[in-house]
């Protein structure tokens, strides 16, 4: 699925991001959070190490529109 974070297109498969976030600690969630795999992860975290950006560039909001 094609999605734009932070301004840049991104081109996202549940392959690709399970992929990504394989051997990835959880940090501790303390507000909005996906589910990958069996993991509870921050949208934050996720959108960081997907778009490989820093988490200032882009909102939570932004991150869960393009995993739903």
């Amino acid at each position: 699925m094609r999605c734009v974070i932070a301004r840049f297109p991104f081109e996202l498969t549940k392959a690709g991001v399970l992929e990504s976030m394989k051997g990835v600690k959880p940090e501790p969630v303390t507000g909005e959070s996906v589910i990958i795999g069996r993991r509870h992860y921050p949208v934050k975290q996720v959108g960081q190490v997907i778009t490989r950006q820093d988490r200032r560039d882009f909102s939570a909001a932004e991150v869960l529109r393009a995993m739903a």
